[in-house]
């Protein structure tokens, strides 16, 4: 049976399963499925329109599920989905997706979001990242699995952190960080590889190499002319499933298939919705 307080306010149409349990002054709101073994500490705010899996934690003072913050958003059926056992601390807010975005905001699983984090509409977030307090993600973005987001750092909508990336604390990333590498800074730009998750995943000394060699032969050329060696570098690891995973995350943001570059697709005109405003 489920725990639930006596002072938590939740929605008739609400779906709480039989292991969750719900703390005190919590508010869940309409069309909200909380799944087996969740835990809401307390003070917790579903608003709506929010699906989440099992074995989460969720701490006091957290608004899932609110309203994407988008003037194009009006008032359409949006949702969140959250996978299972994510921990996601104090303060923080992650809101539904918007109309034009399409529709959904997505976080996987085994994810730990410190406290203070934004996630904003229409983001989809991998599994196992980390996302270090008072981290900014705009809407749009996309956080691959095992990335990791340093404390303050704010990324521009539509950013993609590929796959084992790392941000840096305090950084401000307007462009894809690809798989592997490491940004840092004001403007953020690729300043490594990231070694230490590597070695985490148990990636072999070849493949660390594999990583570190792109770094110096792409990304510490000048002007962004060391893309054009990616050929070489897949020819001289044939065999490299992280040169391979960086050469795609490059290629695909040549293409216009990838985050930032995704821009130039939007459906919605930012211009005209200011004058329709008048």
């Amino acid at each position: 049976m489920s725990k639930i307080h006596p002072t938590a306010i939740i929605d008739s149409t609400a779906e709480i399963a039989p292991s969750a349990t719900i703390g005190a002054y919590c508010t869940i709101g309409p069309r909200v499925t909380v799944g087996e073994d969740c835990i809401l500490r307390s003070q917790v705010h579903i608003t709506s329109l929010t699906r989440m899996g099992r074995g989460n934690e969720i701490h006091p003072f957290t608004v899932i599920g609110g309203d994407p913050q988008d003037l194009k958003f009006h008032g359409e059926p949006t949702w969140l989905e959250i996978g299972d056992f994510n921990t996601i601390r104090e303060h923080s807010t992650i809101h539904r997706g918007t109309g034009n975005g399409g529709g959904i905001t997505r976080v996987g699983s085994h994810n730990l979001i410190m406290g203070n984090v934004h996630i904003a509409h229409d983001a989809v977030i991998g599994n196992h990242c980390i996302f270090a307090n008072n981290a900014m993600l705009a809407g749009h973005t996309q956080i691959d699995d095992y990335a990791n987001i340093g404390g303050g750092a704010g990324l521009h909508h539509f950013v993609r952190v590929g796959y084992c990336g790392f941000v840096g604390g305090m950084a401000r990333v307007s462009k894809d960080v690809p798989p592997f590498m490491l940004a840092e800074g004001s403007p953020a730009a690729i300043r490594g590889y990231n070694n230490v998750g590597m070695s985490r995943l148990g990636l072999s000394e070849s493949e660390i190499e594999a990583a570190k060699e792109v770094y110096k032969r792409i990304f510490r050329v000048r002007g962004g002319e060391g893309v054009a060696k990616i050929a070489s570098l897949l020819k001289d690891h044939p065999n490299s499933k992280v040169v391979r995973r960086i050469a795609e995350s490059l290629r695909a943001v040549t293409d216009g298939l990838n985050g930032r570059s995704l821009e130039t697709k939007r459906t919605d005109d930012k211009r005209a919705s200011r004058v329709a405003r008048g």
